[in-house]
């Protein structure tokens, strides 16, 4: 089955997709086709179904490592889609090698080593056609194909290897790949090469794939009857929205020539394409994504009416106040043993000099938290000389437009872009990203003369240990990147508890919650506000120092 993008498909999926958060697990430079003999992963639980790729560097780059520059080297997208599945459900096997075309991933012996791990019940995602247009026969590459999807063939003396070869059409080679991997019992699925950063002359439009790749791409799934995501219309569809200026930001700001290699942002966002066109194709099952990614993001209780829960005021209108808002990590108000860290945080502080102000709100995002009014009736009470804490996240990865979101995810990213949502009572919303709202928090409590310090959430009980991929990799991202645009300041406070809870053990940390993975208990409360506290003493200029409690 072919899915045909479109502009509302697009928004309404794809951006209602949180980007992924995970890390690098495992560089070489692009490879030679003949002697591309690097090591490759396996399946980590050969039980298990398996998710593998196969193509290119925009799939794996080198090592898979971001050649040692962190986030803002090199990555392929089948690196940070690993972070919406379930690895207890399926295996994510990234098979692809940089610098391969259709032809060469075959001629090297990468798909010889490649399909005794593939089995029945497998699913094998291909993206080919960045290196294809090479010429055919040269003694650097020789890696081209023929152009189409024909059954044309050429017989050559291969200038590089220095034997005889014979090569086919682009076409040729992905049907090979199909009717292989469909005799081994798994599922084949064909995605168009990623979107290259070339804009039209006006700057708005994006040049799609030269050569007609995806268009072959396409053709062939549509004739073999195969899931068909086409990144290269998708990927331009979501550049426009987003806009030259954001799309820079998806690649190495060392390389600004770089138009197809993307960093760990860039990545994440064709990682997020691929997803969608996975779930619009209904390839895998739906179990085997990961719960945190599930409609209702990470908080399922009921939400708490919000007309039901007051509006803390300071204590003392004459003293500075430090005002909290967030959701049940920061506020929970016992609610089956659960506690926030912000129930626990007024301990830390000099109430004779200071007001600690808890206004966050369980259920909420940084969406619902402005759209039900509860930002304005703590807009009115801040003034100048007050500290406003924000700290959203645990509830903005929910699907919009699925009622089970309960009306509170926002577009990820800090962009413009905006998305139609239906309320229950059948208004419409446009839901705004997640940076879009924590910039109106940030300008708004500037405007009252308040100072605001942005925090990232707080870990799941489940992604804090060593060998696991930080936490709220993106969430943390786009709120630094907001808060230093919009003049706030930013604390990392996922990985300030993160290495507070590696510190501490794992027997420890599991005391600390009332809930599988989410919400703290009274201990893990006040562990979290103290790592809090230690952030705000690391900031510059201390602004709280002075109202902190004495020892």
């Amino acid at each position: 089955m072919i899915v045909m993008p479109t502009r509302r498909l697009v928004t309404a999926l794809l951006l209602t997709l949180p980007l992924a958060q995970a890390h690098a697990q495992e560089f070489t430079a692009t490879t030679d086709p003949a002697r591309a003999q690097i090591q490759l992963p396996e399946p980590a639980k050969p039980e298990l179904p398996s998710l593998i790729f196969i193509g290119d560097s925009t799939v794996r780059n080198g090592r898979d490592d971001g050649q040692g520059k962190g986030a803002e080297g090199q990555w392929g997208w089948g690196n940070p889609i690993a972070a919406y599945l379930d690895l207890n459900k399926v295996n994510v096997v990234n098979r692809a090698v940089g610098g391969l075309s259709s032809r060469t991933y075959r001629t090297s012996g990468h798909w010889d080593r490649t399909k005794p791990f593939i089995k029945k019940g497998d699913w094998v995602v291909m993206q080919f056609g960045h290196n294809d247009a090479s010429p055919v026969n040269d003694n650097s590459r020789a890696r081209g194909v023929l152009r189409g999807t024909g059954p044309e063939k050429q017989d050559i003396n291969n200038l590089l290897t220095g034997k005889p070869e014979t090569v086919t059409t682009y076409g040729g080679y992905l049907r090979g790949y199909i009717a292989e991997i469909r005799a081994l019992g798994a599922t084949p699925v064909v995605a168009s090469p990623v979107i290259r950063k070339r804009w039209e002359a006006d700057g708005l439009k994006v040049m799609r794939a030269g050569g007609n790749f995806a268009a072959w791409a396409a053709e062939v799934a549509k004739q073999e009857n195969v899931a068909f995501i086409d990144l290269n219309e998708w990927g331009a569809l979501r550049y426009e929205a987003l806009g030259k200026a954001a799309v820079e930001k998806f690649f190495p700001a060392d390389m600004p020539q770089e138009t197809v290699h993307t960093n760990w942002l860039g990545a994440a966002v064709n990682a997020q394409l691929v997803i969608a066109g996975l779930i619009q194709n209904k390839v895998l099952p739906d179990a085997v994504y990961l719960s945190r990614f599930a409609p209702d993001g990470s908080d399922d209780r009921p939400v708490v009416d919000a007309r039901k829960v007051k509006v803390e005021a300071p204590r003392d209108p004459k003293l500075p106040s430090l005002v909290l808002i967030g959701d049940s990590t920061v506020r929970s108000g016992g609610q089956g043993g659960a506690y926030g860290w912000g129930e626990r945080l007024a301990a830390f502080f000099d109430t004779q000099r200071i007001n600690v102000v808890n206004n966050a709100i369980g259920g909420r995002s940084s969406r619902t938290f402005f759209t039900e009014g509860r930002w304005a009736s703590v807009l009115d009470q801040l003034k100048a000389g007050d500290t406003l804490l924000i700290q959203f996240g645990h509830n903005d990865g929910a699907r919009i437009g699925d009622p089970a979101g309960k009306n509170r995810g926002s577009v990820p990213g800090i962009g413009p872009e905006a998305v139609e949502d239906t309320r229950p009572d059948g208004t419409k919303e446009m839901v705004q990203s997640f940076g879009w709202y924590l910039a109106r928090y940030i300008n708004d409590a500037k405007a009252k003369g308040a100072n605001v310090v942005v925090l990232s959430p707080i870990p799941h009980k489940d992604r804090w240990k060593s060998e696991q991929p930080r936490d709220f990799e993106n969430y943390a991202a786009w709120g630094e990147q907001v808060a230093r645009a919009n003049g706030a300041q930013f604390i990392d406070l996922t990985m300030l508890v993160t290495e507070a809870y590696r510190a501490a053990g794992t027997e420890r940390v599991d005391s600390f919650f009332a809930d599988a993975r989410t919400h703290t208990n009274d201990a893990g409360a006040v562990f979290n506000a103290t790592q809090l506290v230690e952030g705000l003493k690391r900031l510059p200029g201390k602004p709280l120092q002075g109202a902190l409690a004495k020892p």
